[in-house]
């Protein structure tokens, strides 16, 4: 194992820093590093935090870090931000709201650019999150940017995924039946002490799509209702996400969610392989029926198999 390596497995903050930097970039010493990294993997319980902007899913993360830290647990964080139209980065939104984590060691903070990738996850958060367990980080929380239908990107990671909704914003039911009822592992209704009735009316909506499907793995989500802003219900949330993680069946989760990851680093990997084509003049030529689509791909996987 190398020098590298071994400081982040021992939790050094810096060497830890470098690794995701490069690890953003996609150098090359990332995936060797990764490739070592590996074996120490397997320990961390990965949080999807997801819902509709403005539903306060930064604060909800805040204060469930500052839960888990109460309870001496070391804790990364992953704030998944729309890219930058300017520089590409992230807005880094997040990090900024974390301020009150900076001076602790046993918590880790990256803002990650999507650039672009659909669902709200930046390529390399996979990476990421292996590289933050690698590190003795027990919990890595993953809040996304909220994007709609794609956000159920999430669950090809998360070992729980949490959405959050918050009553009376007009897309609240919209975005159970937009298929995120199928990854919530647990519901977060915040903001409900503002809500009025909104609040009940939204719990009921839950339960109503809930009764008329049952998942496969025979878990009702929960519905906990928060108030993020003066931590209400943050402990009640981390109950249910634990009492999902502890569920018999954890192993196969584990199986089914690496065979999903896996398809996913494969596609960006033959996607970084074809990275010199020039789509358009394809798409050119398709468009105007000089050529079909199917012959053109072809003629794409013909060049990785020689």
């Amino acid at each position: 194992m190398t020098e590298w390596s071994r400081k982040i497995v021992a939790g050094d903050p810096r060497a830890l820093a470098r690794a995701a930097t490069a690890i953003e970039n996609r150098s090359a010493a990332a995936e060797s590093l990764l490739k070592e990294l590996f074996p120490h993997t397997g320990r961390a319980s990965v949080i999807g935090i997801t819902g509709a902007p403005g539903a306060g899913k930064s604060t909800l993360t805040d204060r469930l870090v500052h839960e888990l830290r109460r309870k001496d647990k070391p804790a990364g964080v992953l704030a998944v931000d729309p890219s930058s139209p300017y520089s590409g980065g992230a807005f880094l939104g997040d990090r900024i709201r974390m301020l009150s984590h900076h001076a602790d060691p046993g918590v880790f903070i990256r803002s990650m650019a999507t650039r672009g990738h659909l669902g709200g996850l930046a390529a390399a958060t996979t990476d990421m999150a292996l590289l933050l367990d690698a590190a003795g980080k027990e919990f890595v929380l993953i809040e996304t940017v909220g994007v709609g239908q794609d956000e159920v990107e999430i669950a090809k990671l998360a070992d729980a995924t949490v959405v959050v909704l918050v009553p009376g914003m007009g897309d609240d039911v919209q975005a159970i039946k937009a298929g995120v009822m199928e990854i919530a592992d647990v519901f977060v209704i915040n903001k409900a002490d503002h809500a009025g009735d909104g609040a009940d009316r939204l719990e009921r909506e839950i339960l109503a799509v809930q009764s008329l499907s049952t998942r496969h793995d025979g878990w009702v989500p929960p519905i906990v209702r928060t108030v993020a802003t003066e931590g209400q219900g943050i402990g009640e949330t981390l109950a249910a996400i634990r009492s999902f993680l502890a569920r018999a069946g954890a192993k196969d989760r584990a199986v089914a969610n690496w065979s999903l990851r896996l398809r996913e680093m494969l596609r960006e990997r033959l996607l970084e392989q074809f990275a010199n084509i020039d789509f358009q003049a394809a798409a050119a030529e398709v468009a105007a029926r000089r050529s079909d689509p199917y012959t053109i791909t072809d003629g794409w996987l013909k060049q990785i198999q020689h």
